[in-house]
Protein backbone atom coordinates (compact mmCIF):
# COMPACT_ATOMS: atom_id res chain seq x y z
CA UNK A 1 0.00 0.00 0.00
CA UNK A 2 1.16 3.47 -0.59
CA UNK A 3 -0.48 6.60 0.88
CA UNK A 4 0.08 10.00 -0.45
CA UNK A 5 -0.12 13.29 1.73
CA UNK A 6 -1.11 16.06 0.09
CA UNK A 7 -1.46 19.63 1.11
CA UNK A 8 -2.75 22.43 -0.96
CA UNK A 9 -1.87 26.35 0.32
CA UNK A 10 -4.85 28.47 -0.30
CA UNK A 11 -4.46 31.64 -1.05
CA UNK A 12 -6.46 34.08 1.34
CA UNK A 13 -10.11 34.13 0.91
CA UNK A 14 -10.50 31.21 -1.05
CA UNK A 15 -10.64 28.39 1.25
CA UNK A 16 -14.78 28.13 0.38
CA UNK A 17 -14.31 27.75 -3.10
CA UNK A 18 -11.79 25.10 -2.62
CA UNK A 19 -13.89 23.16 -0.04
CA UNK A 20 -17.12 23.59 -2.88
CA UNK A 21 -15.07 22.34 -5.54
CA UNK A 22 -14.09 18.95 -3.61
CA UNK A 23 -17.48 18.38 -2.69
CA UNK A 24 -19.35 18.85 -5.57
CA UNK A 25 -16.29 17.65 -8.89
CA UNK A 26 -13.25 16.23 -7.65
CA UNK A 27 -14.32 13.45 -4.84
CA UNK A 28 -16.71 11.81 -7.78
CA UNK A 29 -13.64 12.25 -10.15
CA UNK A 30 -10.71 10.35 -7.68
CA UNK A 31 -13.90 7.86 -7.18
CA UNK A 32 -13.54 7.60 -10.72
CA UNK A 33 -10.13 7.06 -11.43
CA UNK A 34 -9.61 4.79 -8.59
CA UNK A 35 -8.59 7.17 -6.00
CA UNK A 36 -9.07 6.25 -2.45
CA UNK A 37 -9.57 8.90 -0.04
CA UNK A 38 -8.39 8.10 3.53
CA UNK A 39 -9.30 11.72 5.17
CA UNK A 40 -9.50 15.52 4.51
CA UNK A 41 -8.47 17.59 6.93
CA UNK A 42 -7.71 21.96 7.81
CA UNK A 43 -5.64 23.24 10.47
CA UNK A 44 -6.41 24.86 13.32
CA UNK A 45 -5.13 26.55 16.20
CA UNK A 46 -2.81 29.70 16.63
CA UNK A 47 -0.13 28.54 14.18
CA UNK A 48 -2.41 27.28 11.47
CA UNK A 49 -2.06 27.79 7.56
CA UNK A 50 -4.39 28.59 5.36
CA UNK A 51 -4.15 24.60 4.33
CA UNK A 52 -6.12 21.82 3.20
CA UNK A 53 -4.67 18.15 3.80
CA UNK A 54 -5.90 14.94 2.76
CA UNK A 55 -4.49 11.61 2.40
CA UNK A 56 -5.25 9.09 -0.92
CA UNK A 57 -4.62 5.43 -0.93
CA UNK A 58 -3.41 3.22 -4.09
CA UNK A 59 -2.21 -0.04 -4.21
CA UNK A 60 1.39 1.24 -5.74
CA UNK A 61 3.36 4.06 -7.04
CA UNK A 62 2.11 2.84 -11.09
CA UNK A 63 -1.60 2.71 -9.45
CA UNK A 64 -0.74 6.30 -8.12
CA UNK A 65 0.19 7.68 -11.37
CA UNK A 66 -2.21 6.41 -13.54
CA UNK A 67 -5.08 7.28 -11.39
CA UNK A 68 -3.22 11.45 -11.55
CA UNK A 69 -2.97 11.05 -15.34
CA UNK A 70 -6.71 9.66 -15.80
CA UNK A 71 -7.89 12.91 -13.49
CA UNK A 72 -5.67 15.91 -15.16
CA UNK A 73 -6.80 14.54 -18.75
CA UNK A 74 -10.25 14.28 -17.50
CA UNK A 75 -12.92 16.87 -19.31
CA UNK A 76 -15.12 16.77 -16.83
CA UNK A 77 -11.83 17.89 -14.30
CA UNK A 78 -10.46 20.42 -17.33
CA UNK A 79 -13.62 22.40 -17.36
CA UNK A 80 -14.41 22.39 -13.54
CA UNK A 81 -10.65 23.38 -12.92
CA UNK A 82 -10.90 26.76 -15.45
CA UNK A 83 -14.73 27.62 -13.93
CA UNK A 84 -13.42 27.43 -10.66
CA UNK A 85 -10.59 29.49 -11.64
CA UNK A 86 -11.73 31.70 -13.40
CA UNK A 87 -11.05 34.66 -10.87
CA UNK A 88 -7.68 33.55 -10.16
CA UNK A 89 -6.48 30.27 -8.42
CA UNK A 90 -7.73 28.69 -5.01
CA UNK A 91 -4.21 26.92 -4.66
CA UNK A 92 -1.02 28.89 -3.88
CA UNK A 93 0.96 25.75 -3.41
CA UNK A 94 0.62 21.71 -3.37
CA UNK A 95 2.98 19.86 -1.37
CA UNK A 96 2.74 16.11 -1.80
CA UNK A 97 4.47 13.39 0.07
CA UNK A 98 4.41 9.36 -0.31
CA UNK A 99 4.17 7.40 2.59
CA UNK A 100 4.53 3.65 3.20
CA UNK A 101 3.16 1.95 6.51
CA UNK A 102 5.16 0.97 9.13
CA UNK A 103 4.44 -3.09 9.88
CA UNK A 104 2.67 -1.84 12.89
CA UNK A 105 0.55 1.13 11.39
CA UNK A 106 -3.58 0.47 11.43
CA UNK A 107 -3.16 1.46 7.70
CA UNK A 108 -1.91 -1.58 6.05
Amino acid sequence: MLYELRTYLIPAGRMPDILARFATVTLSLFARHGMELVGFWTEVGPQAENALVYLLRFADEAAQERAWRAFRADPEWVAARARTEAAGPIVARVISKNLAPTPFSPLQ
